[in-house]
């Protein structure tokens, strides 16, 4: 532990000291660590071991398991990395670590501070012109539990002079250790910032503003990161607030979730649903890949006129009488009758199935009342043969006749999403019954396909025809009821077994104090016990849930969001406390936006906050420069982020013949020597051509598909393709220009697009 009496300054004067010093106090951390695990673990496993009790008693076993469960994954995920950071004032100083680690046995002082405690945010606001009290800061840099460097940033400058301390003046804070990890070699999965936050990064992550928060940056200035590191920071402030409603992260892309999914676990959170727009409808996934302008018109507003009327086309009229036969008589279901019952349905204002009962209803009791007025065409003077209660009686049966039922279910069919979307790509005439009026000919076509499975653009329109159509959970309601009533049998069957296999001997010879199995648990806990649902965590239910409201919701890339995918996501935070990240400038799909307020304000009006991230922590400046030609034909008032380094690495450009740009991409891996990722980017149609270059280090994808990832050194193919491929493709360049962290080559056989300027020719090997 370091010594107390000594100043900052002199301990400056010998790192390994230092280093030796802190090695002392992180291994005494560590072992409170393992203290703090092993008594998690112990009480879990009682936790597990008890049984019976009160409602009350359960109740709270149920929270002590969560609790423990939660505080173990916690205390796992600190074991790289635990402790970070110190800082020193005037009276004392500041261990920061991934968790808070308090002494039990010394009034349970402070050893550790969770990074995201209020008195841990000097660690990445103080600078020299605004220290916070701080005189210095040292970043700790170990390997499993072995300290392997400090450094110290100096921010008493005339101190640190006077000691002959050299000290960084670009105001970066960290500047040593953020190097080392942005130079650090990719693995394919983002790593956490958390010792290496700045202060307009910090400023984000712990914005209490309770609307939208926008964050704008451009590419390589951590928005990811910060937005992961924000989900985290809430949890840890929130903690009651979030932890039953839960937090969602919504992503572009699959392999973009699995690139991040280690960040949260590593700073202890495992209770966030990670998502794409495509895979947010319960049940679905993304399988299907739409055109450009497919996704384009499905994402527009105008649909939903279209599924409006896609849903009434259902509510179908008949084209002529049909002919019942009911008890020996002959009833007639005809177009006034279900017109009338029509009528009433929609006027309830209910969605479809939830007014199909109404419609049932009517025409039900119409044809009851047909009956009775022809059974009684035959009664003399005007008496009546039937009475109320005979109707009534005639009406449930009515219900109970299969043909009857079927002739009314075809005319207000009860629906599911999933079947009113499928027929309407399928069948052309459902299509331009629906969108006649709405779309053209040639735009129908885009969207007309058949075979199962749905894409990313279609899940916002499941989820609106879900809005239109009502969910009927009565039955289902009741089919769980007869699970739970079963699930009850099988485990007092269960008990009775157990009665029963014990020696009636054996009974009366233990001691009344000993407890059986049946003493301490009944039928229902038994159940309960086994019940999966009850034991799912809050994001596994929310998945599930279509109808899960969040308490706070993130989006990545959220530019490249439709109208009808914002339209699907708002009803999933009705408290519209949000934290949006994403860069107009990189916008690639076409239903995307350009400007904030056109996606927010019809739901938040003026009521959302942008701040911008300026500093470019990934993108080297040699790359950045090339990149900015292409952000100048884009939107030449865009903010261009700042980068802080260079890599030593200038792009290139290589031409090649038509038929060698397989072989000129692969002599371009075999020269990557060093450690890292490489992404081999390219338009869509040349992806098959290209798919034998990938490996474990490789990625082969169109650059759709790399948005938001990175790579040490990121190879274009035809980049002009990539231009023309889609309206929208300057912007899809300027992602793949920003995706590289050290190195980037281009090798075409048609000219480079006319954005990129002149770029030095390089042969492949020389990159």
């Amino acid at each position: 532990m370091p010594d107390e009496n000594a100043s900052p300054l002199e301990l400056a004067v010998d790192l390994d000291a230092e280093r030796e010093r802190e090695q002392q106090y992180v291994t005494m951390l560590y072992t409170r660590l393992d203290n703090l695990r092993r008594y998690a673990d112990e009480r879990l496993r009682r936790v597990l071991l008890e049984s019976g009790g009160t409602p009350q008693a359960r109740s709270e076993r149920e929270s002590f398991n969560q609790m423990y469960t939660d505080d173990l994954a916690k205390y796992d995920a600190a074991e790289n990395g635990l402790c970070f950071g110190r800082i020193d004032l005037d009276d004392e100083s500041r261990h920061i670590g991934r968790v808070g680690i308090l002494d039990e046995e010394n009034d349970y002082e402070t050893l550790l501070l969770d990074w995201r405690a209020p008195l841990a945010r000097p660690f990445y606001l103080a600078t020299p012109a605004a220290p916070e009290g701080v005189n210095r800061r040292r970043h700790i840099r170990s390997r499993s539990r072995t300290v392997t460097a400090v450094n110290d940033e100096f921010l008493d400058l005339d101190a640190a002079r006077a000691a002959g301390v050299v000290t960084g003046s670009d105001g970066v804070a960290g500047e040593s250790a953020l190097l080392a990890a942005l130079n650090a070699a990719r693995t394919g999965h983002m790593n956490d910032i958390v010792e290496t936050i700045q202060a307009e990064q910090d400023a984000v992550i712990r914005s209490d503003h309770k609307s939208v928060l926008v964050v704008q940056g451009g590419p390589g200035t951590g928005k990811t990161a910060v937005a992961l590191h924000r989900a985290a920071y809430l949890l840890y402030t929130y903690r009651k607030q979030l932890e039953k409603s839960g937090v969602l992260i919504i992503g572009p892309n699959a392999t973009f979730l699995d690139y991040i999914g280690q960040v949260l676990p590593s700073l202890g959170e495992t209770g966030v649903l990670l998502s794409t727009i495509g895979d947010l409808y319960p049940g679905v996934r993304a399988t299907r890949e739409d055109s450009l302008e497919a996704g384009r018109v499905k994402g527009s507003l105008a649909m939903i006129e279209v599924l409006t009327q896609a849903v009434r086309d259902r509510q179908e009229l008949p084209g002529r009488p049909v002919r019942l036969e009911f008890d020996n008589y002959e009833l007639t279901l005809d177009r006034k009758v279900v017109t009338r019952a029509r009528g009433r349905a929609r006027s309830s204002r209910r969605p479809h199935n939830l007014a199909r009962p109404i419609f049932v209803s009517s025409v039900i009791e119409a044809l009851a009342q047909q009956l009775a007025d022809t059974m009684g065409a035959n009664v003399v003077d005007g008496g009546s043969l039937l009475s109320r209660d005979d109707i009534a009686d005639i009406r449930d049966e009515m219900r109970q006749d299969p043909a009857i039922m079927a002739a009314v279910g075809a005319l207000w069919p009860e629906l599911s999403p999933q079947e009113v979307l499928l027929d309407l790509w399928a069948q052309p005439a459902r299509l331009e019954a629906a969108a006649g009026n709405l779309l053209d000919p040639d735009t129908r076509a885009l969207l007309a396909r058949t075979g199962p499975g749905f894409s990313a653009a279609d899940a916002p329109l499941l989820d609106e025809l879900a809005e239109l159509l009502g969910i009927d959970d009565t039955a289902e309601q009741e089919r769980a009821q007869r699970r739970w009533r079963q699930q009850i049998a099988d485990a007092q069957g269960a008990l009775d077994i157990l009665t029963g296999s014990a020696p009636q001997d054996l009974e009366d010879e233990l001691d009344p104090e000993i407890l059986m199995a049946y003493d301490l648990v009944d039928a229902s806990q038994l159940a309960r016990r086994q019940d999966a649902h009850q034991r799912r965590s809050t994001a596994e239910r929310a998945a599930a849930d279509r109808t899960w409201t969040y308490g706070h919701v993130i989006v990545d890339e959220a530019q490249e969001l439709s109208e009808m995918a914002w339209r699907m996501l708002m009803r999933r935070i009705p408290n519209r406390w949000m934290t949006l990240v994403g860069d107009t400038a990189q916008t690639g799909d076409l239903a995307g936006t350009s400007a904030w307020q056109t996606v927010l304000g019809p739901y938040v009006a003026q009521r959302w906050k942008l701040t911008e991230l300026t500093v470019n922590y990934r993108t080297p400046s040699e790359i950045m420069e090339l990149a900015h030609r292409v952000l100048d034909e884009i939107d030449p008032e865009q903010s261009v982020p700042r980068s802080i380094r260079e890599s030593g690495f200038a792009p290139w450009a290589s031409e090649v013949p038509a038929g060698e740009r397989v072989s000129a991409v692969r002599a371009v891996l075999d020269g990557e020597t060093g450690p890292g990722t490489v992404a081999v980017l390219i338009p869509g149609p040349l992806v098959a051509e290209f798919a034998d270059l990938a490996s474990e280090t490789v990625q082969v994808s169109t650059v759709r598909e790399a948005k938001g990832l990175e790579f040490d050194s990121v190879v274009i193919v035809e980049p002009r393709d990539i231009v023309e491929e889609s309206p929208r493709g300057l912007n899809d360049l300027y992602v793949a220009l920003t995706r590289a962290t050290q190195r980037l080559g281009m090798v075409h056989t048609r000219p480079l697009p006319e954005a990129l300027g002149a770029v030095p020719g390089a042969s492949p090997t020389a990159s």
